[in-house]
């Protein structure tokens, strides 16, 4: 417990043996009431891994991209009775040692979700983020802050933190399964009302990072700007989009996640 909020962090992993476990040793546990692994059908010992760590694991049996894999953890902290749920990637390339301020910027107010920003604190391409990279972050950045009527940092951290409210409100299994699940999301929330606040957050690149290729990302910023574009036209109400609507699909934490199971521990 955190000022008498239940904490769950929540691990998307695909392949992620080589750097899970010292993602996990990094967490503050005396924060942390518990730790979901969510592994996507995995081709390494990831899964191994974090039954030996003692995490509560949940296996896809089939691949269900980032997205999916995001919304199985969302539904099992939810599950959990989690106050507060951070979703940490398990390659080491965002610091678990952000977590307490992470935290604290929610069950202490006034935000409702915090993102860990590469760009806030200027240190991205030190950390070793490629250039070209950077330029897309930036312009997407710019764009998506025009057209969602925000002024975030970054919309494209991994590193991001959410009330038990949010995630409850919004209509998540209206969004992709694929990368671009992480932007639908935050459209979401502009949209929703909510308040989102950033932290200061290095940037690690390394052979371990997970990382997309040049085409995905091509994919992916195509992607953005349809979400872009859609949360424009739906806050102007010039259209409407099922992903906006808070009557769409939400995530049911009574069911069991879908094509997955319960790995035992110990």
């Amino acid at each position: 417990m955190f000022h008498g909020k239940k904490i769950v962090v929540v691990m998307p992993a695909y392949n992620a043996a080589r750097t899970i476990e010292r993602t996990y040793h990094e967490i503050p546990l005396d924060l942390v009431d518990e730790v979901v692994v969510t592994d996507d059908a995995s081709h390494d010992e990831t899964v191994t891994i974090a039954r030996r760590l003692g995490l509560r694991t949940l296996v896809h049996e089939t691949n269900r991209g980032y997205g999916g894999n995001q919304k199985t953890c969302y539904a099992e902290a939810l599950r959990l009775g989690a106050d507060v749920v951070v979703m940490l990637h398990p390659d080491y390339q965002y610091t678990p040692r952000l977590l307490p301020a992470v935290i604290g910027m929610i069950t202490d107010g006034p935000f409702d979700a915090v993102l860990g920003s590469r760009v806030l604190g200027g240190r991205a391409l030190s950390g070793g983020m490629p250039r070209y990279k950077y330029v897309a972050n930036r312009v997407l950045t710019a764009i998506e802050n025009l057209l969602c009527g925000a002024k975030l940092s970054e919309y494209h951290t991994g590193y991001r933190a959410f009330s038990r409210e949010v995630l409850e409100s919004l209509p998540l299994l209206e969004n992709s399964d694929d990368f671009v699940f992480d932007n639908q999301m935050l459209a979401q929330i502009l949209l929703a009302g909510f308040e989102i606040g950033e932290v200061s957050c290095p940037a690690a690149y390394f052979e371990e990072a997970s990382s997309i290729n040049f085409r995905r990302s091509v994919r992916y910023g195509i992607g953005v700007l349809t979400v872009s574009v859609q949360a424009y036209l739906h806050r102007k109400g010039l259209a409407k989009f099922r992903i906006f609507d808070p009557r769409g699909q939400h995530l049911d934490p009574r069911a069991a996640p879908p094509d997955a199971s319960i790995a035992p521990t110990g």
